[in-house]
């Protein structure tokens, strides 16, 4: 797991000192496009003649799906980076704000500072504080797991763009329906304050006012509340709860889960994380390929001189629905019975089971 890190000022005068000393030297490999920096040796120097690109990396918390993200960025980052000859320094750029907005603004100034060639935002909140940080600056913000970009004001926008975990609703109502025919009410679990929740919670609602099935909404903010928001559910009866990409509930779902189960309520989500914490389903995009993609923006911004506005942000196959085997068995499911449920609705049916991060 990834350790919390705040760019420092000693981080900042060292590489303004390493790039002073070594300006003379030639860039090879990928051409500059924002002031990359050479450098002859230390952590941050691929060869003594390789380019180094300042890479800022801000994860907003740390939760199963984010750190995968971030894991899977920078391993393709290192994979390009040897493939080219060239060396993307995220090492000493790296920050998790731990969903704390005054160290997501903390983290812009910092970077900014720094000048970093570009800076990879991990979810909503973090990429409009980015974007905010970088205004009056040519530094570029490359996003990842934004839920709704459109909605977020990011589309059109000349210095941003990335990756979509966008939600396909409508498939997760079809598995719960599919699981549970005649199904007449459904809790709503999310996080108010989550922009990635807001388009997802008003499709559930639009699907289960087409099909004439009620639902309750209950909110948190934190782990503490969203355990109170489950006790609701749990006392109102329902046996179903749907919750979208929702960071605030990913990072308390191991705090919930059980009290879901012992209820007999199967938690339907919308990431293979929340499985992965325990919850009965986890339906959406491969994170790995989501990180791996947005690597490859970086790298088309950096490396190949693509401009933002020639690279409009990226959405990906929403079919995979992930069961957690252990929770399914508790619950007293089928686990053969779940999947042939499924199936008519997924591109690919997964299992797992219950574990703090993915290996």
């Amino acid at each position: 797991m990834k350790h919390t890190k705040m760019i420092s000022r000693r981080s900042f005068l060292q590489a303004a000192a390493s790039a002073a000393a070594l300006s003379a030297l030639a860039l090879t490999g990928c051409s500059s496009s924002s002031g990359a920096s050479s450098a002859a040796g230390g952590s941050s120097a691929a060869s003594a003649s390789g380019t180094v690109y300042k890479v800022g990396i801000v994860n907003y918390v740390d939760d199963a799906s984010l750190n995968q993200i971030v894991a899977s960025v920078e391993a393709r980052l290192d994979e390009v980076g040897a493939e080219r000859g060239v060396t993307f320094n995220y090492q000493d750029y790296y920050s998790n704000a731990q969903a704390d907005q005054s160290n997501l603004n903390q983290i812009g100034a910092d970077l900014v500072a720094d000048d970093v060639d570009v800076i990879v935002a991990v979810a909503t909140p973090t990429a409009s504080t980015m974007l905010a940080a970088v205004e009056d600056t040519d530094i570029p913000v490359i996003y990842s797991a934004v839920t709704d970009p459109v909605g977020a004001g990011f589309d059109g926008l000349d210095n941003i763009t990335g990756t979509s975990d966008a939600l396909d609703t409508d498939s997760i109502m079809n598995l719960i329906v599919a699981v549970n025919p005649g199904i007449t009410q459904i809790g709503l679990l999310y996080d108010l304050g989550q922009d990635s929740s807001t388009q997802a919670i008003a499709d559930a609602k639009a699907f289960c006012d087409a099909n004439g099935i009620s639902y309750i909404e209950k909110n948190g903010t934190n782990t503490a509340e969203v355990q109170m928001a489950v006790e609701a559910l749990v006392a109102s009866g329902v046996k179903v709860v749907f919750t979208p990409t929702d960071n605030t509930i990913m990072t308390a779902e191991l705090a919930i889960y059980e009290t879901l189960i012992e209820a007999g309520i199967q938690h339907y989500t919308g990431a293979d994380s929340f499985a992965l914490n325990g919850a009965f389903m986890g339906y959406g995009v491969d994170y790995i390929q989501l990180g791996e993609a947005t690597a490859d923006m970086v790298v088309e911004l950096l490396c190949d001189g693509t401009s933002i506005s020639d690279m409009p942000y990226r959405t990906f196959d929403n079919g995979t629905a992930t069961i957690n085997t252990e929770t399914c068995a508790a619950l007293g499911l089928d686990l053969e019975k779940v999947k042939a449920a499924f199936e008519p609705y997924c591109t690919s049916v997964k299992e797992i089971t219950t574990a703090e991060e993915f290996e």
